[in-house]
């Protein structure tokens, strides 16, 4: 006759007949948490060890992971996941507190209007070079630009180099980040015409130096010089969709429906995934950003809710094909712009391409010269992705320096 049994977990009677299977089955249940006495915590996954099997602990059985998505992934594991040691458990807490610092390079936070900017400045007003004006697209930020505006100051012409901005758009990186009906909608005239105030609030001289990379604000920054070539004299452009038959990633797709987007952007390893799918390159098997770098895109995502809904208010105001068709026709030769009468591109254009951009192909910067190529020059960058002033700094700061 079966002898009678009891879970420490559920207090369920159990058989020793099937106490086995049973007790496997109170450890599915309960796989996610950690239960520290009949068991013991692994990095990453807990483990639920019989109570006849305790010679068997070395063999560590891994338990089922709903989060897996999130936190296994080789940039992130050893800021996210928990340590071998119980006592020495991790927590979101502590990751912001080891990161809280970084990625910070050259900046401080400047109020302009109602909001406040988070701005990288290198170089000083009196450069006679002029001013270069660094954008960056979304879901990323400023601190893409670090190593480039940190090099620009040894460009020396009369003993002086550029006076550089880099701003992290109103939403991501560090600057503020307002919900949407509170002041800021997330619209492409919002940012336009809170990117204008800060233009003033830094005393940016016209007509400037403009470097534009990435998806969304980023194609924002080139609709804006569309609207203001007066006020650029020279255009740089990095990876962003030019064309109408651009692509559009995955991550904006599903952004943009209904309650699956709301989970996709509180995903805080989001901005990292973004960049190292981007920048796969054909050599590697992956591309994984190191984890001093991970960290700091990763920071403003793990630190609120707040940069994921800005994001998600800004992709769901954005009619990606209608931007990029327009700036397509806005930089094309012998046409009017469309939002400036009578007036015609006419200043020089550089794209500096990273020709292993998983997002965009080399045939969105060919086909964009071909239609102005008086204009446009193509420079082609092997060995970066989508964001080349990431992937190889030093090789964009080359083609920056022939071109200014």
């Amino acid at each position: 006759m079966a002898s009678s049994l009891s879970s420490p977990l559920l207090n369920l009677p159990l058989s020793s007949s099937s106490s086995l299977s049973n007790y496997s089955a109170v450890g599915a249940i309960t796989a996610g948490a950690c239960w520290r006495s009949g068991g013991r915590s692994s990095r990453g996954r807990t483990v639920i060890v019989n109570a006849n099997e305790k010679e068997e602990q070395g063999k560590d059985s891994p338990a089922f992971n709903p989060f897996g998505f999130v936190t296994d992934n080789p940039s992130s594991r050893s800021a996210i996941q928990l340590p071998e040691s119980p006592a020495e458990d991790g927590n979101v807490g502590q990751v912001l507190y080891r990161t809280e610092d970084k990625g910070k390079d050259y900046g401080s936070y400047i109020r302009s209007g109602e909001f406040v900017w988070f701005v990288r400045e290198t170089g000083s007003p009196d450069s006679r070079r002029g001013t270069i004006v660094f954008l960056h697209g979304a879901p990323t930020q400023s601190y893409s630009y670090r190593v480039v505006m940190s090099q620009s100051l040894t460009w020396k012409m009369s003993d002086a180099g550029f006076h550089c901005f880099a701003p992290d758009w109103i939403g991501f990186g560090f600057s503020e980040k307002p919900y949407a009906g509170y002041g800021f909608d997330y619209t492409e005239k919002e940012f336009h015409d809170e990117f204008d105030k800060l233009l003033g609030v830094l005393k940016v001289k016209s007509p400037f130096l403009l470097v534009v990379q990435g998806f969304l604000v980023g194609s924002y920054g080139l609709t804006w010089a569309l609207k203001n070539p007066s006020r650029i004299s020279k255009l740089s452009i990095l990876n962003t969709p030019l064309t109408a038959s651009s692509p559009v990633p995955g991550l904006f797709q599903k952004l943009r429906i209904p309650l699956y987007g709301e989970f996709t952007c509180q995903n805080a390893i989001m901005a990292e995934r973004f960049i190292e799918a981007g920048s796969a390159l054909e050599s590697l098997a992956s591309y994984v950003l190191k984890l001093e770098k991970a960290d700091v895109y990763r920071l403003p995502y793990l630190s609120s809710g707040a940069p994921g809904f800005a994001l998600l208010e800004a992709a769901r105001k954005a009619n990606f094909k209608d931007i990029a068709s327009q700036i397509a026709a806005g930089f094309a030769s012998g046409r009017y712009l469309q939002v400036v009468p009578l007036l015609r591109w006419d200043k020089p254009i550089l794209i500096a391409w990273g020709i292993s951009d998983k997002y965009l192909p080399q045939s969105v910067a060919e086909e964009f010269q071909k239609e102005n190529p008086d204009c446009v020059k193509l420079k082609l960058i092997e060995g970066a992705g989508h964001m080349p002033q990431e992937d190889w700094p030093e090789k964009v700061v080359d083609a920056l320096r022939v071109f200014f």
